[in-house]
């Protein structure tokens, strides 16, 4: 199947063609004419699997062909996305895509001056690709109206949700059109992630194009067990003595990642670290840095693993298993993508067997276990509770929602939203949305 069976227009097919696409996706078959009917559709796609120009291409086409001409521009499509690299990167997706289209669009985040953002959406736009903090700044200062939105897109909604941010997502859906085509797309199902969908979509398509929470069979996982104050040690030589040019390294804090990025330095391997800490100029710096192969190692916390795009990223390394399973399967989507091999190295520490057990009951699998020479852990080590960004024990239940709630910090995103949300008995995000119709008739 090649994309022009997919009903695109002359335009898109040529922006295709400028990329070296021929044929689609999996999730680009089945999105895009669901897209282009005018239906809601709830994708199942995780990272690398070609899910941004699966609704990208669709809904630049609907938009271009509901174009009358005339008039200031308004929003009429909104993507939402949870980081700001992730809302650079869809952003640039709908400018290469939409290139030969008389169509605008704006990204907006926090962590940059506001001021130039408000003259763009002054000027028009009729794409906004926004982080939900940044979002709501521009509504309270009266500085973006959303009243003419036909489509809406929730882009990594299941990050959305883990990140706190489902009160900012109540208050943006608030402020759109009832009627109107909502796309869902989510790495996961959780049962937070179903109770939205069914709240918010209106008899929607289904897409599913993997199972979930599995990684890429072209992805090698291996386990190196070691003594956790010989990971950085572990992680120099390997560096080293294989010669690897590009590693995106995963550690639990952003405090960790500092800290790697200055030890690996010392060690004479180039580094640089990324996490909601960095200001926006320097995560942008550091991440064009590492594309270039300026610097080999890019040390992050799990707020890159949704929002890191990289062609043909070799290795990744998980430093620090993290503290949830299914962020393992973000975690090493990274690598592995668009056809190309990748190798998942996680160095494992007797604090963290448990963490481990979690991966491989959700894999359903063992994974490999090979002992460095050199490098082989001290049976007498006892393991020590691992510690939470927030100083608390893993596994320790979650504050309640009146106690240690902070106005006006940022969130985790880092994009200048207060991060609250309203938590379960569970300790996840609660989600609660009022039901109504929510769909403008398709072609309207």
């Amino acid at each position: 199947m090649s994309f022009d069976t997919l009903g695109l227009s002359a335009e898109l097919l040529r922006a295709v063609a400028g990329q070296g696409y021929s044929e689609p996706t999996p999730v680009q078959r089945q999105a895009i004419p669901v897209i282009l009917q005018g239906r809601d559709i709830l994708a199942g796609a995780q990272t690398g699997t070609g899910k941004t120009a699966g609704f990208t291409l669709p809904l630049l086409q609907r938009l271009n062909d509901a174009t009358t001409g005339g008039g200031r521009r308004v929003v009429r499509a909104l993507i939402l996305t949870p980081t700001r690299e992730l809302a650079a990167q869809v952003g640039e997706s709908v400018g290469t895509y939409g290139r030969h289209l008389p169509l605008t669009s704006a990204v907006i985040f926090g962590g940059v001056k506001i001021n130039p953002q408000i003259q763009q959406l002054r000027r028009g736009v009729d794409i906004l690709v926004a982080t939900p903090g940044r979002l709501l700044d521009h509504v309270s200062q009266k500085t973006l109206d959303l009243s003419a939105v036909d489509i809406l897109v929730l882009d990594e909604a299941d990050r959305m949700l883990d990140m706190g941010f489902i009160r900012d997502i109540r208050r943006i859906l608030a402020l759109l059109p009832q009627r109107r085509q909502n796309l869902l797309f989510s790495a996961t199902y959780s049962r937070d992630i179903r109770q939205l969908a069914d709240t918010l979509l209106d008899n929607p398509a289904q897409i599913e194009v993997a199972r979930r929470n599995t990684p890429t069979e072209l992805v090698s996982q291996v386990i190196h067990p070691v003594d956790r104050a010989r990971k950085r040690e572990l992680l120099s030589f390997m560096v080293g003595s294989q010669n690897w040019r590009q590693v995106l390294v995963f550690t639990r804090t952003k405090h960790g990642a500092n800290r790697l990025s200055q030890q690996l330095e010392k060690d004479g391997i180039s580094s640089a670290a990324i996490h909601g800490n960095k200001s926006q100029g320097a995560r942008t710096r550091a991440l064009q840095h590492f594309k270039r192969g300026e610097v080999r190692v890019l040390v992050a916390t799990d707020i890159a693993a949704r929002g890191l795009d990289i062609d043909q990223l070799p290795h990744v390394v998980n430093y620090e298993l993290p503290n949830v399973a299914e962020d393992y399967v973000h975690r090493i989507g990274r690598t592995g993508r668009a056809g190309n091999e990748g190798q998942a190295v996680s160095l494992v520490c007797v604090d963290e067997h448990r963490l481990l057990a979690d991966i491989e009951r959700l894999l359903k699998r063992d994974l490999p276990r090979v002992v460095m020479p050199g490098y082989e852990p001290d049976p007498s080590i006892r393991a020590e509770p691992i510690q939470q960004r927030s100083g608390a024990r893993a596994g320790a239940k979650p504050r309640s929602p009146g106690n240690g709630r902070q106005r006006g910090k940022k969130s985790a995103a880092g994009d200048g939203t207060t991060g609250e949300s309203r938590l379960s008995k569970s300790g996840r995000p609660e989600v609660r949305i009022k039901r109504g119709s929510r769909r403008r008739a398709a072609g309207a």
